[in-house]
């Protein structure tokens, strides 16, 4: 028992060891260490278990470390732990830093470092400074004086202002301000013939204006890639303003037409009042004779002369009537 004893004691305590050594190498990245020390890069072994403390990756702090040290830039272990607890990218600063220095653009480790929170891709953007960007258009349509669409379709070629990246427009900025000055530049144009001749009056008109202006980009030209014709827009403009026109008239002579229907209606109702008026006075005369007759104001030869005037009056209409059918058969 006391043999068996012997043995596992020692094995518990070798796991142990191992364990604990396994923990204290997990915690504190000697390997990283050496591998600085490897590189030249002086770092106290309690400056990673800091890190470690401080909830920082050793490894996000000290590769790029030790990157900047061999292409000779001067920057401190603090400064880069400082980027990174700030949210920031701590690799992709050093690489432009490299990329600022084979390139000699004079770039300080605080101005990358306030591009990169800024949230603009340093890397790319010193890269841009080297190796300048073409930016395409879509096409931009404009209007000459003489009413034909002209669209274009520029490409600019933009350079990064690294001056002006933190606050500085992007490139929807200059997509815009260019097609701005495209369509001025058309629709100053006394004919579309003008601008099919001569593309480049466009480009020239628009470079002038200084449209990187407050952008982080510099604009090195302004090339106008292809120029097409579209639609004809005076002449639909005019002829959309004639179809209005016959509109407003139509509606106006609709309106003329219905006024004169409401005064003819009107017309036919004074009409027949005047007619039941008629009527009613009409049906009071035998009234007013047999009165008058009661009366003694009219006498019997009184009464015979109108019977005979009444009755003159009825041959007349006939009269008349027959004269007007015979008349219009004639006409036939």
């Amino acid at each position: 028992m006391n043999n068996d004893l012997d043995i596992i004691i020692p094995i518990i305590i070798i796991g142990l060891i191992v364990i604990a050594v396994a923990i204290l190498f997990t915690f504190i990245p000697v390997m990283l260490w050496i591998s600085a020390l490897a590189a030249g890069v002086k770092v106290s072994i309690f400056t990673l278990v800091g890190m470690r403390l401080r909830r920082v990756v050793p490894s996000r702090v000290i590769n790029p470390l030790i990157k900047a040290h061999k292409a000779g830039i001067g920057v401190t272990t603090n400064q880069l732990e400082s980027h990174f607890l700030a949210g920031g990218n701590v690799d992709r600063v050093v690489n432009a830093l490299i990329a600022a220095q084979r390139a000699n653009i004079e770039l300080s480790f605080e101005r990358c470092a306030a591009i990169d929170l800024a949230g603009r891709d340093v890397l790319e953007a010193v890269q841009m400074s080297v190796n300048p960007k073409v930016i395409e258009t879509p096409f931009i349509a404009g209007i000459a004086m003489d009413g034909i669409e002209v669209k274009a379709l520029a490409r600019i070629t933009v350079r990064a202002n690294i001056d002006r990246l933190v606050g500085g427009a992007g490139e929807e900025t200059i997509i815009a301000r260019v097609g701005e000055g495209v369509v001025s530049t058309i629709g100053s144009s006394d004919a579309h013939t003008q601008v099919l001749e001569n593309p480049d009056m466009i480009s020239q008109t628009v470079l002038s204006k200084g449209l990187d202006s407050g952008t982080a980009f510099e604009i090195l030209s302004i090339d106008i890639a292809d120029v097409d014709i579209g639609k004809n827009i005076g002449a639909i403009l005019q002829t959309d303003q004639a179809e209005a026109d016959k509109n407003i008239a139509q509606a106006k002579a609709e309106e003329r037409r219905a006024m004169a229907v409401a005064q003819e209606q009107e017309m036919v109702a004074k009409v027949q009042e005047m007619r039941a008026k008629v009527v009613e006075a009409e049906a009071e005369v035998p009234q007013a004779l047999a009165e008058a007759l009661r009366s003694g104001k009219m006498g019997v030869m009184d009464y015979m002369n109108y019977q005979n005037i009444d009755a003159d009056t009825d041959m007349r209409e006939s009269i008349g009537k027959l004269t007007e059918n015979d008349n219009d058969e004639n006409d036939k």
